[in-house]
């Protein structure tokens, strides 16, 4: 998986963007579907899958409290 830098206020850190991490977690969903999988097999992958997704929520809340609401006055406050 190719990784992207983001800048958060200042500080370059590497992570995956949002996109690819869903097609990570949809790609570790599907080897969990498939009638191969080991016990050993499903467990890594389901840990695999919590860590995307933990790492997704993150991304998502970062986004969030990024994002500007304009009020009635044409002021702009967080979101």
């Amino acid at each position: 998986m190719d990784e992207k830098i983001l800048k958060d206020e200042g500080k370059n850190t590497e992570t995956p963007a949002l996109e690819e991490m869903f097609a990570s977690l949809e790609t570790v969903i599907g080897k969990m579907e498939g009638a191969d999988v080991t016990l050993e097999q499903s467990f890594e992958l389901y840990n695999q899958g919590m860590e995307l997704l933990k790492k997704c929520n993150q991304a998502i809340d970062t986004v969030e409290k990024k994002v500007l609401v304009l009020d009635g006055d044409g002021e702009t406050h967080e979101f």
